[in-house]
């Protein structure tokens, strides 16, 4: 729906117009006190946790950089915190692949 400014709101309030970010962040602070979580947490680790969540899943990354939002993969890859289990799965795909691959014959030349 859009904006009377002419930008499209992503969340739009009850009164047609965007939601502020200090909004947004109040709200989930009001929530995470409630719940008895640590101030560490804040609405950004939700962004985190979601591209963590797509590259660990196996989702291409050109398309979470295009979710993130971000012109760079360099900036994506700065939200990603990837567990030290999904990397050492990655690196032994990688080695075990490099090793299954042939071998160049020699004795052919």
């Amino acid at each position: 729906m859009p904006e009377a400014d002419g930008s499209a709101a992503l969340w739009p309030s009850e009164r047609d117009g965007r939601i502020a970010v200090s909004t947004i962040n109040k709200r989930f602070t009001d929530y995470r006190t409630a719940l008895g979580l640590t101030g560490g947490l804040d609405f950004d680790s939700l962004r985190r946790s979601y591209v963590t969540h797509l590259i660990e899943g196996g989702w291409d990354p050109l398309f979470v950089q295009q979710q993130a939002g971000h012109q760079h993969a360099s900036t994506t890859s700065i939200y990603t915190c990837v567990s030290s289990d999904f990397r050492t799965r990655t690196l032994r795909q990688a080695l075990d692949a490099t090793m299954q691959a042939p071998l160049p014959d020699k004795t052919a030349q």
